[in-house]
């Protein structure tokens, strides 16, 4: 087969081109800093990326549940703590009333009976307790308050749940009739009758008392089991954290390059160029002018 000047010439250009094209790949991994930049760089890994990146996608939304569940068990913890105190004074109130007998004390338990009703009335502004304004103790219900000035309940069964990891879903509300009670051991019924008692009829105390202490344990065990569901909101927003990290670093591993070596290989890439231009100046040399001497 005749070799020709001209065929040569158009393998060695062609190699040239091959040589400044695997260049040009190279330099643009290096100045993107991603593998790949488009789905036929690597069919297999674009997949695998699509798929690290929903999974990121998905664990980001459970954080952003989680940090709104939060703000709701936070804040219920929050009232129940400051309940929990004011109800602990009521029982105080109501030992004190049942230590002034029934004789010439009625203007102490009137004192008595005074505070116990604004205590009353504070309770049943931390019962209408919101967060980003919908009551927390009102269940499902979307009204704007949770029991109505008269301390009877308002709101109605059923929970706000939020997802926080996979097939883990968490009541981030509490049930007002569940913690404050119902029926004739409602807390604010409760309240006040104690109040009108200790006008009236302190013997009656007595049975107030186990009545309000039938109440507080109702109020201490949610209190509990919103500690409980606080604790494993932040566990489960603490291992969504962690598959972030994960996923995060895997998807690194598939579409970043590895910065020293790519520096290597186009260092490599461009002095094997260099090279090809110089040998190609060898081969290629006779000219017309060659030919004509």
């Amino acid at each position: 087969m005749r070799v020709t000047e001209s065929s040569i010439s158009t393998r060695v250009l062609n190699n040239l081109q091959n040589n400044v094209s695997r260049g040009g790949d190279i330099q643009q991994r290096l100045s993107s800093g991603k593998q790949l930049t488009r789905p036929s760089d690597s069919p297999a890994g674009t997949a695998s990326a699509l798929s690290l990146r929903s999974d990121l996608r998905t664990q980001e939304q459970y954080i952003r549940n989680a940090d709104d569940g939060l703000g709701w068990v936070g804040t219920i913890d929050t009232a129940l703590t400051s309940a929990n105190s004011q109800v602990g004074r009521a029982r105080e109130l109501v030992l004190q009333g049942m230590s002034s007998g029934s004789g010439g004390a009625q203007g102490a338990r009137i004192a008595l009976a005074s505070e116990v009703e604004n205590i009353r009335a504070a309770l049943i502004g931390v019962a209408n307790t919101t967060y980003l304004g919908r009551p927390v103790f009102a269940g499902a219900a979307s009204g704007s308050v949770a029991y109505n000035a008269d301390g009877t309940y308002a709101g109605q069964g059923g929970e706000v749940i939020r997802t926080i990891g996979d097939n883990t879903q968490i009541a981030v509300n509490s049930d007002g009739e569940k913690v404050f009670g119902r029926g004739n051991n409602q807390l604010f019924k409760v309240l006040a009758d104690i109040t009108a008692n200790l006008k009236d009829n302190p013997a009656a105390l007595v049975d107030d008392l186990t009545r309000l202490d039938t109440a507080i344990a109702s109020m201490q065990t949610e209190i509990a089991d919103v500690g409980s569901r606080y604790n494993r909101v932040t566990q489960m927003r603490d291992t969504a954290d962690s598959r972030i990290l994960s996923l995060k670093t895997q998807l690194s591993d598939i579409e970043d390059i590895d910065l020293p070596m790519t520096i290597t290989e186009l260092t490599l890439q461009q002095t094997a160029y260099q090279a090809a231009l110089a040998a190609t100046a060898k081969v290629v040399q006779p000219s017309l002018v060659d030919f004509l001497k």
